[in-house]
């Protein structure tokens, strides 16, 4: 069975924009419904696909932190080259991580990191979610169940040095949280099965910004963008976004 790939979206609706960034195993639906009730609201969004997202476990263990930073660039400059100045940026668990990166080295209005973590004790859970991915999309192809233990138990061994550099990249931006001075709205899921909920008090609680706000949701999971208190999380970054100093 053939397997329908996601794509990249931009949803142009106004001048103030917002670069939608979806977690590692996931793409652009994490994020697509965010971008639709900020279209609405008269904001702009893009969200990109980094390298290797979806699609197979194979190609996704190929590709590095680092290639997935540099398509977060391309996607703030897309945003540039169709001229929007005033850019915003949300993300997902590692786009969450990748916003913060991003946030410390280009000009951002805002960020909003969203179930990110801060501290890579969390190898184990992202292997097992990282395993899960791997097992449902072998059996989206229509594969046996036999070749299906046989080749996710051969991605677990050859994952193992993409954890090595996920953990070093996380790492590289925690030390760096103190150093951004963007308005931060941090987002945290009470339930979160995946990463360190104190991740969250952490981003607050270091960040250098002045203009910070922090909201656990208490009904939520780890994909709080498709978990039940979604509709409340799209009113609440609107609320914020508009609560900033736009020029426009």
């Amino acid at each position: 069975m053939k397997i329908k790939q996601p794509e990249p979206f931009t949803f142009e609706a106004g001048p103030r924009a917002v670069l939608l960034l979806h977690g590692f195993t996931g793409h652009s639906a994490d994020v697509r419904m965010v971008g639709r009730f900020l279209e609405k609201k008269g904001y702009t969004s893009h969200a990109p696909i980094y390298r290797g997202h979806g699609t197979s476990p194979e190609k996704l263990i190929e590709t590095s932190p680092e290639d997935w930073w540099e398509d977060v660039l391309q996607a703030y400059d897309h945003l540039r080259d169709l001229g929007y100045k005033e850019i915003a940026v949300a993300g997902l668990s590692m786009g969450g991580a990748l916003g913060l990166k991003l946030a410390n080295c280009k000009p951002v209005k805002a960020v909003i990191p969203m179930c990110t973590p801060m501290f890579f004790d969390n190898e184990e859970q992202l292997t097992k979610g990282f395993l899960f991915f791997a097992k449902q999309y072998k059996q989206l192809e229509g594969k046996a169940n036999d070749e299906v233990d046989k080749e996710v138990a051969l991605l677990k061994e050859r994952s193992k040095p993409l954890f090595q550099q996920i953990g070093a990249f996380i790492e590289e931006i925690n030390k760096s949280v103190d150093m951004i001075y963007a308005p931060t709205f941090v987002v945290q899921a009470r339930n979160d099965e995946m990463i360190n909920p104190e991740s969250a008090n952490f981003i607050y609680e270091n960040i250098a910004t002045e203009e910070k706000q922090i909201k656990w949701y208490e009904h939520s999971g780890h994909v709080i963008t498709l978990d039940k208190e979604r509709d409340l999380l799209h009113e609440d970054i609107w609320k914020f976004l508009e609560s900033l100093n736009w020029e426009q």
